[in-house]
């Protein structure tokens, strides 16, 4: 019977040079994004490295404490609408008159 050994700490988060996945592709984007914008400037290591290590910086020590994907929640949080409702929003609005022959 041929027997392989299997990690025992299946739920730690994956972790590459202490940053989460997400933070690398947020980091990365970041790179490339002010890479195309001011890649051929002669400020490119003000304008694009900077940034991005400013970024890194805040993402290694600013997340210290925080629960796995923080960041993709905090993204989620910020897009979503403020109000939310358990209905559908009306396709006209009822006036009281039209309403006075309901009883409840």
């Amino acid at each position: 019977m041929k027997i392989t050994r299997v990690s025992k700490c299946l739920d730690k988060r994956l972790q590459l040079f202490g940053f989460e996945v997400m933070d690398i592709i947020a980091i990365f984007l970041t790179l490339s994004v002010l890479n195309f914008l001011f890649g051929e400037t002669g400020m490119k290591l003000l304008f694009v490295w900077a940034p991005t290590l400013v970024l890194a910086g805040f993402l290694r020590f600013g997340k210290k404490g925080k629960p796995e994907n923080y960041l993709l929640h905090l993204i989620r949080f910020s897009i979503r609408p403020r109000k939310l409702s358990a209905f559908f929003n009306p396709t006209r609005s009822l006036s009281v008159s039209a309403l006075e022959g309901y009883k409840l």
